[in-house]
């Protein structure tokens, strides 16, 4: 591969990843405006959040099977026009079942995206492979970040949420004329198997890692995209709906600042502490910081920054943890993104469900619930390698 193709490459992993940690960290904050612009209920917005999770679950089914069939430019290609399409037509969309049916286009998209992404590093920076999925993940944390605080400055300014995903669309433009110029050879994708499928759905060590990792996410899907209605709900004194949403948008940058940087850090901590001592601490510690946030939300609102920090190390740890179990690490991984997908889903549909009939305080409450679930299954969790057969 030339120099000018490599940089291409460069390009593509980078902005991607960047737009990725964007989209998935803003949800929460867009939601939270859509549900006063086009009068979504808080069901509704539990059905969008769930919609969404199934159009990445989708693609992350099929991408691995149709990047080995049809190459990697191809998948990328169509995630990425996946992800135009989606949020041209949800910045347009004045009525729920239109904004439902762009949003799940979305989810389509960044499932393809994400798995075509990950597929580029082994792929092309075989020797420094290491280094560019941490690289990769610092570039999908600083999306996180630094998206909220966009949001935020846009909103000051009355600027709606349709322009931020305009303008979005407009990055993945680029992303798709960069795409039409690159020559990638055909190469493998991350191969899912249906009787390796099979085979790990009987194994119980692998399942209890897959079923921790669904509640792991069901509890981030759940912060992340509903504590900006949560917050906005909430009776602050001398606070108006603008100086909420503000807060809200700094809060959840603030957990992906700690969240990021527990990424960082977290391969020094698993050396430290060992992976299974790593995960149960830090899932007891999500507990914690949890509790204790939710107890001093109105005196303290940036204690939701520890969270983040507790969570960040989870998800890496117990991937790592499951991939070692078997020798099919492909079929593996896409079942770990099935459990995301299911997770994120069920949180919604939960979440959005409780809050509608309960209440928004009652309902983000749950996420204590997902918590202490996950936190019960580390104690289970057991590092011994179970090699297929």
């Amino acid at each position: 591969m030339t120099n000018a193709q490599k940089w291409k490459v460069f390009f593509l992993l980078f902005t991607t990843m960047f737009l990725l940690g964007g989209i998935q960290n803003t949800k929460g904050i867009i939601l939270e405006q859509v549900h006063h612009d086009i009068g979504l209920t808080l069901s509704q917005i539990g059905t969008l959040i769930s919609t969404f999770q199934y159009g990445f679950l989708i693609a992350s089914l099929l991408t691995g099977y149709f990047t080995d069939k049809k190459g990697l430019r191809f998948m990328m290609f169509i995630g990425a026009s996946c992800m135009a399409v989606g949020l041209v037509g949800t910045s347009m969309a004045f009525t729920i079942m239109l904004f439902l049916g762009f949003y799940m286009v979305i989810g389509l998209g960044i499932g393809s995206m994400l798995v075509s992404i990950i597929t580029v590093i082994p792929t092309f920076y075989k020797q420094r492979a290491g280094m560019m999925f941490n690289v990769a993940n610092a570039m999908f944390g600083v999306g996180m970040i630094v998206t909220p605080l966009i949001l935020n400055m846009m909103f000051s300014h009355n600027i709606s949420w349709r322009i931020f995903y305009i303008g979005i669309a407009v990055i993945v433009a680029l992303i798709l004329l960069v795409l039409a110029t690159l020559k990638l050879e055909k190469s493998g994708g991350m191969e899912m198997n249906v009787k390796d499928f099979i085979h790990l759905l009987t194994n119980a060590r692998l399942m209890l890692v897959i079923v921790y990792l669904l509640f792991y996410v069901a509890a981030e899907v759940a912060f992340l995209n509903f504590f900006p209605i949560f917050y906005s709900s909430l009776d602050i004194a001398n606070a108006t709906v603008a100086e909420k949403t503000a807060t809200g948008a700094y809060v959840i940058a603030s957990f992906a600042v700690l969240f990021t940087i527990g990424r960082f850090i977290g391969g020094f901590i698993n050396i430290r502490l060992g992976e299974r001592n790593t995960l149960i601490l830090f899932s007891a510690l999500s507990l914690v910081t949890l509790i204790i946030s939710r107890m001093m939300v109105y005196e303290w609102i940036y204690a939701f920054m520890a969270f983040g920090f507790a969570m960040s190390v989870l998800f890496p740890t117990a991937s790592a943890i499951g991939t070692r179990m078997t020798d099919k690490s492909g079929s593996m991984m896409g079942l770990i993104y099935v459990a995301s997908g299911l997770g994120g889903a069920f949180a919604g549909w939960l979440v959005g469900l409780l809050s509608e009939t309960y209440g928004i305080g009652f309902g983000f409450n749950t996420l204590i619930g997902f918590v202490c679930v996950f936190l019960i299954l580390s104690w289970f969790v057991r590092e011994t390698p179970v090699t297929s057969k």
